[in-house]
This record gives C-alpha cells, structure tokens and sequence, in this order.
C-alpha cells in the first residue's frame, strides 16, 4: 500500500504499467486497499511445466496492470489463451472466482473469513513447530 499510495514512485512503470498512470491502478480493480490476500482466501498462481521445468507461457508477465493481464484478452497466441483458460477452468471448478483483472489471482467463493483482515507477520520463523 506504501508503494501504491507513493505518486512519486514510479520506478516499476515501465515493467508494470507502462500504458497506464499510476492513480488509475485503484479505480481500475488492479490493486485494492484491502485484499482477499490478507484474509487467506485469495491466491496468485500460474500453470508450471513439469517436463520444461519451466512456467507456461500465458501471454504477459504475472502482475502486469493493463489489458493485457485480463483472462479475457485474445490479442496472444491461442496457446497463451488456451493456456490461460485451462488456469480459469480449473480454479473456477474447485471452487475460486476469478479476477476480471488479472488471468492469475483467484478468490475462494465461500470464504471462511471473508470480513477478517489478518495482520500478523508470515515468516519461516512463524512456521517453524514448536
């Protein structure tokens, strides 16, 4: 939230939103100023290769804010697309609603704590059994 409420901080626009302004990031859904992140019930995820060891190529870099990141974006390869929709198809049947946004970020539909904001820190400490 720091970085994103920083109007000064443009140091990733290239990489991250290069045909957008920084102050449309809010209003245009690519950040939110509480995320179902912090509740526990939203992901971030793309498909790996198993034989490449390698990512599946789904047409645009992972938190890229502009068109090209929404799952509804056909200007890619069809393979990107179908890569893309597969990712969708299977998050959507298990249960995820997608973002119209982002092809990646995926949100529980029946969240289990879906008015809780968590706020404790999540390090390799805090995971460690005691």
């Amino acid at each position: 939230m720091n970085w994103a409420l920083d109007p000064d901080d443009t140091r990733m626009k290239e990489y991250f939103y290069p045909e957008l302004e920084k102050d449309v990031l809010f209003p245009q859904g690519y950040i939110a100023e509480h995320s179902g992140h912090s509740r526990g019930s939203t992901v971030d995820l793309t498909l790996f290769d198993m034989s490449s060891e390698k990512e599946v190529d789904m047409g645009g870099t992972f938190d890229y804010f502009g068109e090209l990141s929404h799952p509804d974006y056909t200007d890619i390869s069809e393979e990107q697309y179908a890569s893309k929709m597969l990712l969708r198809e299977i998050m959507m049947k298990h249960g995820f609603k997608p973002l119209p946004e982002e092809w990646w970020h995926f949100t529980l539909e029946n969240e289990p704590y879906p008015d809780t904001y968590f706020t404790f820190p999540i390090n390799s400490e805090s995971l460690k059994k005691r």
